[in-house]
């Protein structure tokens, strides 16, 4: 039966083909003056071969053609229907036990590789972003619904819970280079982490926090960095409205947008830093700035509140209240929390 295909789409077409049998036959039937029910009945009888009987005397020639035609074309499409069932069972049944068993040697050869705990909206952008950036990433998700996109994606996956630290030691915990909590629990995040860093003490952590609250929990816990996904929403709306043009630059223009991706593929970020009024480097110049982040970031671009924008300005350039500060490097998460601060 593999003329048709796939053996889901075997399946379906030869269900539509009994159907369309049954629906024909039913109609022949009533045309010789049977009721719905008794026309339904007799088509039922003779596609499934039960040999009750008949409902009204087969006497006329169309009566027997009807019945004939159901017979050939209904007792046809019954038994490819359970040869199809039969072959769909056991084929998604061997590609389950095979895949899983492929997926498991694969992750298995994987080093160096990024696990990436939830699949959600936030999980599922993340993985196709590193995917993209041609990182290796290896899913953890216990919603095996949720894994059917994760598998169209060709991405491997554990299904699991990623607070049991069976099913992080699955997804290769000992050789990955950096493992990214996003469940929108903040206590499974903070578990997560603990048991993570307990694992695998070199392995860089990024958790998902939803209450800020827990961010200090998650440091404390053996996180690297925390990302609160709403404010960073908050953010990012504020820098389209105080800088509406530079922001619909940097954050809508294809030119950037294929910067920002080569970027994510040298592992360097791209952020725009708004400097509060009261902030620590208010006043401070763009050279001090640097200084003080320790070579993790760099600044590129300023963007003065009447609009005036600097390109690659220059080390003794000042840092003002109420500019955006465009910062390439491997910390923009260091450049927000050092500039943007205001303690």
């Amino acid at each position: 039966m593999d003329f048709l295909g796939s053996p889901r789409r075997t399946l379906g077409s030869i269900v539509i083909f009994l159907l369309v049998v049954v629906f024909v036959a039913t109609l022949a039937y009533m045309a010789a003056g049977w009721s719905l029910a008794d026309s339904i009945y007799m088509v039922l009888l003779t596609v499934y071969s039960v040999g009750y009987g008949e409902v009204h005397p087969i006497d006329t020639a169309y009566l027997h053609a009807i019945t004939v035609a159901t017979m050939i074309f209904g007792c046809t499409g019954a038994i490819l229907l359970t040869g199809a069932l039969v072959q769909y069972l056991t084929v998604t049944q061997l590609a389950q036990i095979f895949g899983t068993k492929r997926m498991t040697r694969e992750i298995a050869q994987l080093d160096r590789h990024v696990i990436v705990v939830g699949f959600g909206r936030i999980g599922e952008t993340l993985a196709k972003e590193l995917n993209a950036g041609a990182a290796q990433v290896v899913v953890i998700e216990r919603s095996e619904s949720r894994l059917v996109e994760a598998q169209q994606r060709g991405l491997l996956y554990v299904v699991g819970d990623g607070t049991d630290e069976r099913t992080l030691e699955a997804a290769g915990i000992s050789r990955a280079r950096a493992l990214a909590t996003v469940l929108p629990d903040d206590a499974a995040n903070v578990f997560i982490t603990l048991s993570a860093r307990s694992l695998n003490s070199e392995i860089e952590i990024i958790a998902r926090a939803e209450m800020p609250g827990t961010e200090r929990k998650l440091l404390q816990a053996g996180a690297d960095r925390v990302v609160l996904p709403s404010h960073i929403g908050g953010e990012r709306m504020a820098e389209m409205i105080l800088f509406s043009e530079s922001a619909r630059f940097h954050y809508g223009s294809k030119e950037m947008q294929a910067l920002e991706h080569t970027l994510r593929g040298l592992g360097l970020e791209m952020e725009v830093v708004v400097v509060p009024d009261k902030g620590p480097l208010t006043g401070r110049s763009v050279s001090e700035i640097e200084r003080r982040g320790d070579g993790q970031f760099f600044i590129v671009q300023l963007i003065r509140r009447d609009g005036e924008t600097l390109s690659h300005p220059s080390g003794g350039e000042i840092v003002r209240s109420g500019d955006g500060v465009v910062v390439i490097g491997r910390g923009s998460q260091a450049a927000r929390t050092l500039i943007a601060s205001d303690d």
